[in-house]
């Protein structure tokens, strides 16, 4: 009888408060807490891994489900299904506080149906768009019974030799933090407590995209003020957005690792910030600070990432087997583990578990979700928004290539990505059995929209990634045949993701070769280049006349491909982050500090910033991206040439659609600050603005600069304003020339 007492206590108060007309989380969280022993509070702190999948080393476990019945588990990650979801919910109902656990999975670019990775869907620069996506994604997952997701990743990117710089939206603060808040928006939908609304969780905090060398884990080395200004922002505004989640990241900051530095952590996030959620570890990093040679055991490990403010242990079993005999020694104060389990419990009444614990275990909703042909349409939607026209030189005839005719005679497919389906979906997919026969390749989107009297040749050439040339002679002879060649080169879905760090970005194997041989036979020929990242391409840049980039597009990749080849759409993607010509360039990004000897042109090699055998310039700059059609962006005009506090900048400019075919554009809005107390970027994103035009149609653009959009970090990591000069730049790429000058007065 003993046993039932509390459980009865617990059952009235959570009963009582959950009664009123709005129950407050808090307070139910509060009511939970005095009735939890030190072990399952514990519990509430430890998440493990399902062992049908995982994106790390799975730790040996003697026997989950009796620790999950015994309340010793909060959350399990790699989980889905209503059937898999519904049995474990079901152990964690017989603990004795019935407790319900939170199912999480890496949900990053889709779930059942896949959209393109993320660095593909932000050169959509179309927040609407990203934010459907994250929530399509949120209401298919949601259907299989998971409620938390480790996205948006909101790392800022500068170096392409990183394998998840896939993960993010590339190398702008700016750009960064707008993408944050869309896709947390998108995530999280109408609120936790709807079923189709899953917890965002903003990762790495922090830093983790500045790993020296881009080798994946490394460490990372920055000033305090660097850190504020370039990398923090896109995390601040995932707060602002009310992402119910973070997770700290695997590197070192300035020596003290991510999962136990307390300034990131306690007096930035949930200090200065003032973040409510809850603070996960990466995949084992709390134990992982035993080998970074900053905590002595595990013990020790424990210790340092509870009281830096790490909430949740993924994996690690640090804070399981370590916790109690903390508290015990009065290492860890008891108020110390009472916050964090309280920031996860009152996710938990948030998601409405403690009202249904089974309220995302729907059979007939994950049915509805399984093939849902609108989200399938969409997909194909963001997918031709999300490719990049990166080159379209006009032929001998005087014509561009692109877009090609539907009624093209015959038309060579030739390149090792063609047929391939599961490739499309890329890094940091959800697989189904089903995918081989679900996915649409390139090989079928482009045999969809030609005509019945066109015929294809097909050839694969080469493998990927080996130096195998015996299918050359057969690509050669496809070609020679054919009226138009396509082909479709670049790395392999897994060379780009977590721990897919590569020191060479050029094509992989003998696919140049292959292109080569291939453009010697006098054909016309359309470059399809398929990566997660900015690969080094320059002998095709220099002599292939029209190039798309089209990163991996997802489920319906083929016939969004197809749709920008044949001018069903006409590409509007930018890239979000600056594409090297040669690795030695690496980090290259457009928002650079200048110097006391800058470089007066790519000529000027006397004792300045430059390289004695390579321009300093990107192949191509970050905003950069072709249309079929041209635009011409005039009569830049502000409405004063001082700015001061309290009031606002507006910015206009014409812009003209003097092509051939209707098309979108983005506009995007750069200033410099001329002289600051600190050294201040070349030029920084302040705006953009993305719009469609008919052809021979003009319209004014508005711009608007307030006094805010100007602060930055000074020496104090203060965030101010300064008084004094400024450039503003319009145009449609970080090379914008067009300018004009303004005065900012406090």
């Amino acid at each position: 009888m003993k046993k039932t007492i509390p459980l009865l206590i617990l059952t009235f108060i959570c009963l009582s408060i959950s009664g009123q007309k709005k129950a407050n989380p808090e307070l139910q969280a509060d009511a939970l807490i005095r009735q939890m022993t030190l072990d399952e509070k514990i519990g509430q702190l430890n998440q493990y891994s399902s062992d049908w999948e995982s994106t790390g080393k799975i730790t040996a476990e003697g026997d989950k489900e009796t620790q999950i019945r015994q309340g010793k588990v909060g959350s399990m990650l790699n989980v889905t299904g209503v059937d898999k979801t519904r049995k474990l919910q079901e152990l964690a109902m017989q603990s004795r506080l019935h407790i319900p656990m939170i199912f999480g999975l890496d949900v990053i670019h889709g779930f059942r149906t896949t959209f393109p990775i993320p660095l593909g869907e932000t050169a959509s620069w179309d927040l609407a768009l990203i934010e459907k996506s994250a929530r399509i994604a949120a209401t298919e997952a949601s259907a299989y019974g998971v409620q938390w997701t480790f996205a948006p990743m909101v790392d800022i990117a500068r170096d392409p030799r990183w394998g998840r710089v896939m993960e993010g939206a590339g190398e702008d603060t700016y750009l960064g933090s707008l993408v944050a808040k869309a896709r947390v928006h998108g995530f999280q939908g109408n609120g936790l407590g709807n079923v189709d609304a899953i917890m965002a969780c903003a990762k790495h905090f922090a830093a983790y995209g500045a790993a020296i060398g881009g080798r994946d884990y490394n460490s990372v080395d920055m000033s305090l003020r660097q850190l504020n200004e370039t990398y923090l922002p896109p995390f601040k505004a995932a707060v602002e957005a009310n992402v119910a989640t973070f997770m700290n990241s695997f590197n070192d900051i300035n020596g003290i690792p991510a999962t136990a530095n307390k300034y990131i952590q306690r007096d930035i996030l949930k200090g200065q910030w003032n973040f409510k959620g809850f603070v996960v570890s990466d995949w084992g990093s709390i134990g992982e600070m035993i080998a970074h040679g900053y905590a002595k055991d595990s013990y020790d490990a424990a210790m340092k990432a509870i009281n830096a403010g790490s909430d949740m242990d993924m994996e690690s079993r640090c804070y399981r087997n370590n916790l109690k005999q903390l508290v015990q020694d009065g290492k860890v104060d008891i108020s110390v583990i009472d916050e964090a389990v309280k920031r996860i419990l009152v996710k938990k009444f948030e998601l409405g578990l403690f009202d249904d614990p089974y309220r995302f275990c729907n059979a007939a909703r994950e049915k509805k979700q399984t093939n849902n042909p609108e989200n399938r349409a969409f997909a194909r939607e963001i997918g031709k928004k999300s490719i990049v026209l990166l080159k379209n030189e006009p032929l001998s005839n005087g014509k561009t290539l692109l877009p090609l005719s539907k009624q093209t005679k015959t038309v060579a497919l030739i390149g090792p990505l063609f047929k391939a389906t599961k490739a499309n979906h890329g890094f940091w997919s959800i697989a189904f059995p089903d995918d081989s026969t679900r996915i649409i390749s390139q090989y079928q989107g482009i045999k969809n929209q030609l005509d019945k009297s066109s015929s294809i040749v097909y050839a694969k050439g080469c493998n990927i990634n080996d130096n195998d040339k015996t299918g050359f002679a057969e690509a050669i002879n496809a070609a020679k045949s054919a009226d138009v060649v396509i082909m479709s080169l670049g790395e392999a879905a897994d060379m780009s993701g977590e721990a897919k760090s590569k020191s060479n970005l050029q094509l992989p194997g003998v696919q140049e070769e292959l292109l080569k041989e291939i453009y010697k036979t006098g054909k016309p020929v359309v470059l399809l280049l398929n990566a997660g990242r900015p690969l080094i391409f320059n002998w095709a840049s220099d002599n292939i006349p029209s190039i798309l980039y089209t990163w991996w597009l997802g489920t319906e990749a083929g016939n969004a491909i197809a749709d920008v080849l044949f001018g069903d759409y006409n590409p509007a993607g930018k890239l979000p982050i600056s594409f090297p010509r040669t690795e030695g360039q690496i980090p290259i990004y457009y928002n650079h500090f200048n110097t006391g000897r800058p470089a007066k042109d790519e000529n000027d090699k006397n004792y300045v910033s430059a390289y004695i055998d390579l321009q300093n310039s990107p192949k191509y700059p970050f905003g950069y991206g072709l249309s079929y059609t041209k635009f011409d962006i005039s009569n830049l005009k502000l409405s004063s040439d001082k700015l001061s506090s309290g009031n606002k900048l507006t910015v206009t400019v014409d812009i003209a659609n003097t092509g051939n075919y209707d098309g979108e554009e983005v506009v995007q809005l750069y200033v410099r600050d001329l002289v600051g107390s600190v050294v201040r970027p070349v030029k920084e994103l302040k705006g953009f603005q993305k719009l469609m035009l008919k052809k021979g149609e003009t319209k004014q653009l508005t711009f608007t600069l307030t006094p805010e959009d100007l602060k930055f970090f000074n020496n104090e990591i203060q965030y101010i304003n300064e008084a004094g000069d400024y450039e503003l730049f319009v145009g449609n790429s970080s090379d914008a020339s067009l300018k004009a000058n303004f005065k900012l007065t406090l």
